[in-house]
Order: C-alpha cells, then structure tokens, then sequence
C-alpha cells in the first residue's frame, strides 16, 4: 500500500451504510450521527446492533499503519467516533471515545469474533472532545493506540482477528446509540508504514 497523506476525498473510500448528512473534502471527512444506530454482537446485553455508518478502505497489505484524528460534539450517553476495521457484522474491532456523562467518558476497544462482542475501557474526562488514533497491521494482528496530540501514542489493544486472512477493510465510524446526533470530524489521516514494530523481547517458552 502506497504512503498517504493528502486529498482524502479520492482515497477509494466506501461504505456500510451511508449516514444521512455527510461531507468528504481533501482534508476532512465529517459525519453527522442518526438517532439508534451502534454496533455491539451479544454479550451481556443480549442485543444485536448493527447499524452503525462505516467508511472504509479496502486493502491485502499486511503490515501499515492508519492515523486519524477525531473531534467530536458528543452530549449524550453512548454517542461515540472513532477508528474501525469492519469485515463483516460479527466480526470487527473498533476503537472510540463513548460519551457517559457531564463527569466521564469511555475510552475503549470492541473486539468482536464470531458474532460476540467484548468491551474494554477507562475513564476518561467527560470535556475531552478530541483524540488520535493510530491503527496497525501486522499480518493477522492488530494494535489501535491513542493520542492526544498525534505525536505520543498509548497502546490500546493488541489483538488476532481470525476472519483477518488477507483483504481486509479499515477507517472510521461514528453512530449515536440512543435519541441523540452529533457531528464527527476526522481530519490528518495518513496511511504509512507499520508505526507497530516486531517484538524484540521475551522469547516463546519452551516446551
């Protein structure tokens, strides 16, 4: 996959259902969330939501990175944006900020195999609006890591995504779970090398 870093409007961009106010220039992508639309497989609340608008590209390389920033006029509880890899509807992983209330917000992981959903979070302050996100591939591993200035990234998940062969799609979503809308906006998208270098360290245990 070539190095990107400009005129995001003609990245071959495509979606999973097509949100009702959107907008794509060079430099920005902005979505405007509908009312009841998430994506969640299963566990523990027994629903299956799978609604959400996705915007992806769709590649076989095995080892790149992808860089967003988002900001977000998120107010009610849920609304969330963030980065995605959706390869089908019960298999995917994303990484966002989910609005709880005036005090918290959730900044977390979805990994879902199989068409189960797990959930990993911290607390963050409920006034932040704005977060990086850096997605990479290494084969058939992936690790989404955050930042809030682009420059110092933490590492959020590593995981194995066995549906992961070989093309895969990746970019961003946003959805609003309960009554709510709000406008997400990612912006200094860049597709690089893998950012996620090879482990150097502890050896496999012997057997």
């Amino acid at each position: 996959m070539k190095e990107k870093r400009k005129n995001v409007k003609n990245w071959n961009w495509k979606w999973t259902r097509k949100p009702k106010a959107y907008s794509i220039s060079d430099e920005k992508i902005e979505i405007v969330t509908n009312p009841h639309t998430d994506l969640w497989q299963r566990t523990y609340y027994h629903f299956r939501n799978d609604n959400a608008p996705v915007l992806q590209l769709t590649t076989s390389e095995k080892y790149f990175s992808f860089i967003v920033k988002t900001e977000f006029e998120s107010k009610v509880r849920f609304d969330q944006c963030g980065i995605i890899m959706y390869l089908d509807s019960e298999n995917w992983l994303k990484g966002s900020i989910e609005y709880e209330n005036e005090v918290f917000q959730h900044l977390g992981s979805v990994v879902t195999q199989n068409g189960y959903s797990d959930w990993a979070t911290t607390e963050i302050e409920a006034n932040i609006k704005s977060m990086w996100y850096r997605f990479s591939r290494r084969e058939d591993d992936f690790c989404i890591e955050c930042s809030k200035d682009g420059q110092k990234y933490q590492q959020m998940r590593i995981c194995h995504m066995t549906k992961a062969n070989d093309e895969i799609k990746f970019g961003i979503y946003a959805c609003s779970p309960e009554e709510s809308s709000f406008k997400a906006v990612f912006t200094n998208m860049e597709i690089t090398e893998c950012q996620w270098l090879a482990h150097d360290g502890q050896a496999p245990d012997e057997e």
